[in-house]
């Protein structure tokens, strides 16, 4: 860890622990707004609204590093609190993979589960020859720089990966000569598409369903295991042989020094409030899909994410 993060980290966690005045604190990796403050604040409602725990939640912002401050801080003050809880998201395991946080690690905390997701989705403009992710994924196996990807996120980033690991279930490993253009967000990314300077475009079904149904773009696949109510017509890659499920998890985790005891229980209430209505409004509010794991086998599919994502990375020199 740098001095400058340690400085940070023991800053924030003298602040916090003079502030803190509930029984249950939910840290969001960020400033207000956004995924992570959003499942804070969303489920923290929930489990106090559902009397599954005696006080309102406190939501701790803690932004710095792309969640890295808080993963640390976590780590190293607050390993055995069981009383805290830590908004995650696929973005936390695609750092981790790549080692974007100072050499923590994802066994360091124990991942409580997800508990929604935000669909990935592949469009192309509504008068593209693609008619189907199949043919997308053809022309560039016949020459991998006739396709140009557009995405909201940096290079290597969540949604430079999604395509990667479509064309790698199908048999592409060349991933160099994928081209893709990071965009500010997934509304910037969608113009590009749109005006034809990109051929297709990877994202989040929340941020282009408005383009999608107004007709602007075609999705040629959501990369979900069931299509996304509200968005039927919209194929699965796995409808269309291609076994990818790519979505951005909405979850927890809790600290590693927590007992296994501490830890059910967090399962439990997590789990409860999955499956409670007033849970299911806020996903169909939001545009989130299902997508509940939760308890043990949960950190057994991080690490296998985390471990698919390191490589991934490495292929495409994202990582060493």
């Amino acid at each position: 860890m740098t001095t400058a993060l340690r400085a940070t980290v023991g800053a924030l966690g003298l602040m916090l622990a003079s502030t803190s005045a509930f029984a249950t604190e939910c840290i969001a990796p960020a400033d207000a707004g956004g995924g992570w403050d959003f499942t804070c604040r969303q489920i923290g409602k929930l489990l106090y609204d559902l009397k599954l725990v005696d006080q309102p939640v406190q939501v701790t912002n803690m932004a710095g590093a792309g969640g890295g401050v808080a993963y640390t801080y976590v780590v190293t003050d607050r390993n055995e609190d069981a009383d805290l809880i830590v908004a995650a998201s696929s973005a936390t395991t695609t750092r981790l993979a790549q080692n974007a946080y100072a050499g923590m690690t994802a066994d360091q905390v124990r991942f409580v589960g997800a508990i929604g997701g935000d669909p990935g989705v592949i469009v192309v403009a509504k008068d593209s020859p693609f008619q189907n992710l199949n043919d997308l994924i053809n022309a560039i196996k016949a020459d991998p720089g006739s396709v140009t990807f557009a995405g909201g996120s940096a290079a290597g980033g969540f949604d430079h990966l999604k395509p990667l690991m479509v064309l790698k279930e199908a048999g592409f490993t060349d991933f160099a000569k994928v081209k893709y253009i990071g965009m500010d967000g997934g509304a910037e990314a969608i113009t590009q598409t749109i005006g034809g300077f990109t051929q297709a475009m990877t994202g989040d079904m929340s941020e282009i369903s408005g383009f999608i149904k107004s007709g602007d773009v075609r999705a040629l696949a959501v990369l979900t295991a069931e299509p996304v109510p509200g968005f039927e017509d919209i194929p699965t890659a796995k409808s269309q042989g291609i076994n990818v499920e790519v979505v951005n998890w909405r979850g927890l985790y809790v600290p590693k020094g927590i007992s296994d005891d501490a830890f059910n229980a967090w399962a439990e209430k997590l789990k409860a409030v999955a499956d409670s209505a007033e849970w299911k409004q806020v996903m169909a509010e939001n545009g989130l899909a299902p997508f509940t794991k939760v308890g043990g086998d949960f950190q057994g599919w991080i690490d296998g994410v985390v471990a698919d994502t390191n490589q991934l990375s490495k292929d495409i020199g994202v990582i060493q």
